[in-house]
Protein backbone atom coordinates (compact mmCIF):
# COMPACT_ATOMS: atom_id res chain seq x y z
CA UNK A 1 0.00 0.00 0.00
CA UNK A 2 3.12 2.15 1.09
CA UNK A 3 4.55 1.85 -2.80
CA UNK A 4 1.50 1.40 -4.72
CA UNK A 5 0.44 5.43 -3.16
CA UNK A 6 2.97 7.20 -4.64
CA UNK A 7 3.16 5.08 -8.01
CA UNK A 8 -0.21 5.97 -8.44
CA UNK A 9 0.30 9.70 -7.93
CA UNK A 10 3.20 9.83 -9.99
CA UNK A 11 1.52 8.03 -12.57
CA UNK A 12 -1.27 10.39 -12.88
CA UNK A 13 0.79 13.44 -12.30
CA UNK A 14 3.13 12.64 -15.56
CA UNK A 15 0.27 11.73 -17.49
CA UNK A 16 -1.08 15.50 -17.22
CA UNK A 17 2.26 17.03 -17.88
CA UNK A 18 2.54 14.26 -20.89
CA UNK A 19 -0.99 15.37 -21.65
CA UNK A 20 0.50 19.49 -21.45
CA UNK A 21 3.63 18.91 -23.46
CA UNK A 22 1.13 16.96 -26.36
CA UNK A 23 -1.09 19.77 -26.72
CA UNK A 24 1.48 22.64 -26.40
CA UNK A 25 3.67 20.60 -29.59
CA UNK A 26 2.97 21.39 -32.76
CA UNK A 27 1.71 18.44 -34.83
CA UNK A 28 1.47 17.57 -38.59
CA UNK A 29 -1.66 18.79 -40.34
CA UNK A 30 -3.70 16.85 -42.97
CA UNK A 31 -5.04 19.19 -45.78
CA UNK A 32 -8.38 18.59 -44.42
CA UNK A 33 -7.78 20.31 -41.14
CA UNK A 34 -5.70 22.99 -42.78
CA UNK A 35 -8.96 23.31 -45.46
CA UNK A 36 -11.02 23.29 -42.49
CA UNK A 37 -8.70 25.72 -39.67
CA UNK A 38 -8.72 28.19 -42.94
CA UNK A 39 -12.92 27.97 -43.28
CA UNK A 40 -13.25 28.77 -39.66
CA UNK A 41 -10.78 31.41 -39.63
CA UNK A 42 -12.94 33.36 -43.03
CA UNK A 43 -15.59 32.07 -40.72
CA UNK A 44 -15.21 33.99 -37.17
CA UNK A 45 -13.25 36.97 -39.58
CA UNK A 46 -10.03 35.90 -38.27
CA UNK A 47 -7.97 36.83 -41.32
CA UNK A 48 -5.94 38.52 -38.96
CA UNK A 49 -5.61 36.72 -36.20
CA UNK A 50 -1.39 36.54 -36.46
CA UNK A 51 -0.55 40.18 -36.35
CA UNK A 52 -3.16 40.34 -33.08
CA UNK A 53 -0.99 37.41 -31.44
CA UNK A 54 2.01 39.03 -32.21
CA UNK A 55 0.50 42.01 -30.34
CA UNK A 56 0.04 40.74 -26.86
CA UNK A 57 2.80 41.76 -24.33
CA UNK A 58 4.60 39.81 -22.27
CA UNK A 59 5.47 36.34 -21.36
CA UNK A 60 2.02 35.64 -20.22
CA UNK A 61 0.22 37.17 -23.30
CA UNK A 62 2.56 35.13 -25.53
CA UNK A 63 1.94 32.11 -23.79
CA UNK A 64 -1.61 32.42 -23.60
CA UNK A 65 -2.08 32.99 -27.43
CA UNK A 66 0.18 30.00 -27.55
CA UNK A 67 -1.93 27.60 -25.45
CA UNK A 68 -5.50 29.27 -27.16
CA UNK A 69 -3.65 28.35 -30.45
CA UNK A 70 -3.33 24.70 -29.85
CA UNK A 71 -6.38 24.24 -27.79
CA UNK A 72 -8.14 25.57 -30.46
CA UNK A 73 -6.76 23.36 -33.03
CA UNK A 74 -7.14 20.46 -30.50
CA UNK A 75 -10.81 21.24 -30.56
CA UNK A 76 -10.91 21.60 -34.30
CA UNK A 77 -9.65 17.67 -34.78
CA UNK A 78 -11.46 16.37 -32.73
CA UNK A 79 -14.79 18.09 -34.26
CA UNK A 80 -16.13 19.78 -31.04
CA UNK A 81 -17.85 22.85 -32.36
CA UNK A 82 -18.97 24.20 -29.32
CA UNK A 83 -21.98 26.50 -31.18
CA UNK A 84 -23.40 27.83 -28.10
CA UNK A 85 -20.42 28.69 -26.59
CA UNK A 86 -19.05 30.45 -29.49
CA UNK A 87 -22.12 32.28 -29.78
CA UNK A 88 -21.83 33.34 -26.34
CA UNK A 89 -18.48 34.72 -27.51
CA UNK A 90 -19.44 36.78 -30.59
CA UNK A 91 -22.35 38.34 -28.57
CA UNK A 92 -19.77 39.47 -25.97
CA UNK A 93 -17.05 39.83 -29.11
CA UNK A 94 -14.47 37.57 -27.19
CA UNK A 95 -12.05 35.64 -28.43
CA UNK A 96 -12.13 32.16 -29.09
CA UNK A 97 -8.41 30.96 -28.55
CA UNK A 98 -8.55 33.35 -25.37
CA UNK A 99 -10.98 31.98 -24.01
CA UNK A 100 -10.01 28.22 -24.79
CA UNK A 101 -6.51 29.25 -22.94
CA UNK A 102 -7.90 30.91 -20.34
CA UNK A 103 -10.27 27.66 -19.52
CA UNK A 104 -6.51 25.67 -20.09
CA UNK A 105 -5.00 27.59 -17.29
CA UNK A 106 -7.36 27.88 -15.12
CA UNK A 107 -7.44 23.99 -15.30
CA UNK A 108 -4.04 23.88 -14.33
CA UNK A 109 -3.77 26.17 -11.60
CA UNK A 110 -6.44 23.73 -10.26
CA UNK A 111 -4.78 20.54 -10.44
CA UNK A 112 -2.21 22.92 -8.07
CA UNK A 113 -4.75 24.28 -5.84
CA UNK A 114 -6.34 20.68 -4.71
CA UNK A 115 -3.03 19.23 -3.19
CA UNK A 116 -3.03 22.99 -1.70
CA UNK A 117 -6.17 22.63 -0.47
CA UNK A 118 -5.61 19.19 1.03
CA UNK A 119 -2.26 20.21 2.55
CA UNK A 120 -4.25 23.12 4.81
CA UNK A 121 -7.16 20.40 5.47
CA UNK A 122 -4.44 18.05 6.43
CA UNK A 123 -2.67 20.87 9.04
CA UNK A 124 -5.96 21.08 10.38
CA UNK A 125 -6.12 17.37 11.30
CA UNK A 126 -8.92 16.52 8.99
CA UNK A 127 -7.62 13.83 6.05
CA UNK A 128 -4.54 11.42 6.50
CA UNK A 129 -5.27 9.45 3.63
CA UNK A 130 -2.42 10.24 0.41
CA UNK A 131 -5.50 9.52 -2.44
CA UNK A 132 -7.42 12.42 -1.46
CA UNK A 133 -4.89 15.29 -3.01
CA UNK A 134 -5.27 12.97 -6.30
CA UNK A 135 -8.90 13.93 -6.16
CA UNK A 136 -8.77 16.87 -4.92
CA UNK A 137 -6.12 18.27 -7.89
CA UNK A 138 -8.86 16.57 -10.50
CA UNK A 139 -12.09 18.01 -9.28
CA UNK A 140 -10.72 21.20 -8.99
CA UNK A 141 -9.09 21.20 -12.41
CA UNK A 142 -12.31 20.39 -13.57
CA UNK A 143 -14.26 22.56 -11.90
CA UNK A 144 -11.80 25.50 -12.78
CA UNK A 145 -12.43 24.64 -16.27
CA UNK A 146 -15.82 24.71 -16.22
CA UNK A 147 -15.99 28.27 -14.62
CA UNK A 148 -15.34 30.40 -17.74
CA UNK A 149 -18.73 28.84 -19.35
CA UNK A 150 -20.50 29.83 -16.12
CA UNK A 151 -19.35 33.68 -16.41
CA UNK A 152 -19.89 33.28 -20.42
CA UNK A 153 -23.05 32.02 -20.11
CA UNK A 154 -24.71 34.41 -17.89
CA UNK A 155 -22.88 37.71 -19.71
CA UNK A 156 -24.28 36.68 -22.91
CA UNK A 157 -28.00 35.97 -21.54
CA UNK A 158 -27.75 40.03 -20.20
CA UNK A 159 -26.31 41.07 -24.06
CA UNK A 160 -28.75 38.96 -25.58
CA UNK A 161 -31.78 40.26 -23.49
CA UNK A 162 -30.48 44.05 -24.47
CA UNK A 163 -29.89 42.77 -28.09
CA UNK A 164 -33.66 41.73 -28.48
CA UNK A 165 -34.88 45.25 -26.61
CA UNK A 166 -32.76 46.86 -29.59
CA UNK A 167 -34.05 44.72 -31.95
CA UNK A 168 -38.11 45.95 -31.30
CA UNK A 169 -36.72 49.32 -31.36
CA UNK A 170 -35.01 48.84 -35.05
CA UNK A 171 -37.80 47.39 -36.40
CA UNK A 172 -40.37 49.94 -35.53
CA UNK A 173 -37.74 52.72 -36.98
CA UNK A 174 -37.42 50.75 -40.48
CA UNK A 175 -41.74 50.67 -40.34
CA UNK A 176 -41.45 54.06 -39.81
CA UNK A 177 -38.82 54.35 -42.55
CA UNK A 178 -40.91 52.28 -45.03
CA UNK A 179 -43.95 54.83 -44.48
CA UNK A 180 -41.56 57.74 -45.35
CA UNK A 181 -41.11 56.10 -49.03
CA UNK A 182 -37.77 54.95 -48.56
CA UNK A 183 -36.91 51.13 -50.13
CA UNK A 184 -35.90 48.45 -47.59
CA UNK A 185 -32.43 48.09 -48.20
CA UNK A 186 -32.15 52.22 -47.81
CA UNK A 187 -34.43 52.22 -44.45
CA UNK A 188 -32.41 49.04 -42.98
CA UNK A 189 -29.27 50.77 -42.91
CA UNK A 190 -31.05 54.23 -42.19
CA UNK A 191 -32.44 52.36 -38.95
CA UNK A 192 -29.36 51.05 -38.07
CA UNK A 193 -27.51 54.62 -38.16
CA UNK A 194 -29.54 56.34 -35.53
CA UNK A 195 -27.42 54.97 -32.37
CA UNK A 196 -24.26 54.43 -31.46
CA UNK A 197 -24.70 51.49 -29.29
CA UNK A 198 -22.84 48.11 -29.54
CA UNK A 199 -26.13 46.43 -30.94
CA UNK A 200 -27.02 48.76 -33.49
CA UNK A 201 -23.20 48.76 -34.47
CA UNK A 202 -23.58 45.01 -35.11
CA UNK A 203 -26.22 45.19 -37.23
CA UNK A 204 -25.27 48.20 -39.48
CA UNK A 205 -21.35 46.22 -39.53
CA UNK A 206 -23.81 43.43 -40.94
CA UNK A 207 -25.15 45.06 -43.66
CA UNK A 208 -22.64 47.32 -44.46
CA UNK A 209 -20.79 43.92 -45.39
CA UNK A 210 -23.76 42.62 -47.16
CA UNK A 211 -23.29 45.93 -49.31
CA UNK A 212 -19.42 44.75 -50.18
CA UNK A 213 -20.08 41.42 -50.73
CA UNK A 214 -23.24 41.38 -52.72
CA UNK A 215 -25.67 39.28 -50.76
CA UNK A 216 -29.04 40.69 -49.44
CA UNK A 217 -29.30 42.67 -46.36
CA UNK A 218 -31.49 40.21 -44.82
CA UNK A 219 -29.56 37.48 -45.51
CA UNK A 220 -26.92 39.51 -43.75
CA UNK A 221 -29.51 39.85 -40.64
CA UNK A 222 -30.34 35.95 -40.74
CA UNK A 223 -26.26 35.37 -40.71
CA UNK A 224 -25.62 37.88 -38.26
CA UNK A 225 -28.37 35.88 -36.25
CA UNK A 226 -26.75 32.44 -36.65
CA UNK A 227 -23.53 34.08 -35.59
CA UNK A 228 -24.97 35.57 -32.37
CA UNK A 229 -27.70 32.11 -31.27
CA UNK A 230 -30.73 35.06 -31.53
CA UNK A 231 -33.60 33.38 -33.35
CA UNK A 232 -35.27 36.50 -33.77
CA UNK A 233 -32.89 38.07 -36.08
CA UNK A 234 -32.98 34.42 -38.19
CA UNK A 235 -36.83 35.10 -38.09
CA UNK A 236 -36.75 38.07 -39.41
CA UNK A 237 -34.46 37.43 -42.27
CA UNK A 238 -36.67 34.50 -43.27
CA UNK A 239 -40.11 36.96 -43.35
CA UNK A 240 -38.09 39.62 -45.30
CA UNK A 241 -36.77 37.42 -47.67
CA UNK A 242 -40.59 36.47 -48.62
CA UNK A 243 -42.09 39.68 -48.64
CA UNK A 244 -39.43 41.77 -49.92
CA UNK A 245 -40.81 43.04 -52.79
CA UNK A 246 -43.86 44.09 -51.23
CA UNK A 247 -43.37 47.27 -49.06
CA UNK A 248 -47.35 47.13 -47.61
CA UNK A 249 -46.33 43.56 -46.47
CA UNK A 250 -42.93 44.28 -45.11
CA UNK A 251 -44.49 46.85 -43.22
CA UNK A 252 -47.21 45.50 -41.53
CA UNK A 253 -44.95 42.52 -40.87
CA UNK A 254 -42.06 44.35 -38.90
CA UNK A 255 -44.89 46.53 -36.88
CA UNK A 256 -46.19 43.24 -36.08
CA UNK A 257 -42.94 41.42 -35.41
CA UNK A 258 -41.95 44.69 -32.97
CA UNK A 259 -45.57 44.97 -31.47
CA UNK A 260 -44.95 40.83 -30.41
CA UNK A 261 -41.51 41.38 -29.23
CA UNK A 262 -42.42 44.22 -26.86
CA UNK A 263 -45.26 41.74 -25.73
CA UNK A 264 -43.01 39.42 -24.85
CA UNK A 265 -40.50 41.78 -23.21
CA UNK A 266 -43.26 42.79 -20.76
CA UNK A 267 -44.55 39.58 -20.11
CA UNK A 268 -40.17 38.78 -18.84
CA UNK A 269 -40.31 41.69 -16.84
CA UNK A 270 -43.44 40.72 -15.29
CA UNK A 271 -42.05 37.35 -14.82
CA UNK A 272 -38.74 38.79 -13.50
CA UNK A 273 -40.28 41.52 -11.04
CA UNK A 274 -42.70 38.01 -9.61
CA UNK A 275 -39.51 35.86 -8.99
CA UNK A 276 -37.60 38.69 -6.95
CA UNK A 277 -41.01 39.39 -5.20
CA UNK A 278 -41.46 35.16 -3.71
CA UNK A 279 -37.69 35.50 -3.06
CA UNK A 280 -38.05 38.99 -1.04
CA UNK A 281 -41.22 36.88 1.05
CA UNK A 282 -38.73 34.14 1.56
CA UNK A 283 -36.07 36.05 2.76
CA UNK A 284 -38.95 37.96 5.35
CA UNK A 285 -40.26 34.46 6.32
CA UNK A 286 -36.67 33.60 7.46
CA UNK A 287 -36.58 36.43 9.10
CA UNK A 288 -39.31 35.70 10.92
CA UNK A 289 -38.62 32.71 12.06
CA UNK A 290 -35.22 33.87 13.41
CA UNK A 291 -36.87 36.66 15.15
CA UNK A 292 -39.17 33.93 16.47
CA UNK A 293 -36.41 31.23 17.72
CA UNK A 294 -35.11 34.28 19.37
CA UNK A 295 -37.54 35.33 21.30
CA UNK A 296 -38.38 31.58 22.10
CA UNK A 297 -34.81 30.14 22.95
CA UNK A 298 -34.82 31.62 26.68
CA UNK A 299 -37.89 30.41 27.53
CA UNK A 300 -37.33 27.27 25.84
CA UNK A 301 -34.06 27.02 27.74
CA UNK A 302 -35.82 27.69 30.97
CA UNK A 303 -38.60 25.07 30.60
CA UNK A 304 -36.22 22.33 29.83
CA UNK A 305 -33.91 23.35 32.97
CA UNK A 306 -36.49 23.01 35.14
Amino acid sequence: MNLTMPVLVGAVIGLGIYALVRALMPSRRSSIQQVARIDAMRARGAAYESSRVAQDAGRLGSLRAQVGARVAELYLQQGWEQRSLRADLAVLDRSWEKFLATKALLAVGGLFFGPFLFAIVWQLGFGDSPIIPVWLALLCAALFFFLPDLEVRRDAADKRRDLRRVIGAYLDLVSMSLAGGRGLPEALMAAAEVSDGWATHRIRNALADARITGTSQWQALGQLGEELGVEELKDLSASLALVADDGAKVRESLASRAETMRHRELADIEGSAGEKSQSMLVAQLLLCAGFLVFLIYPAAMRVFQV
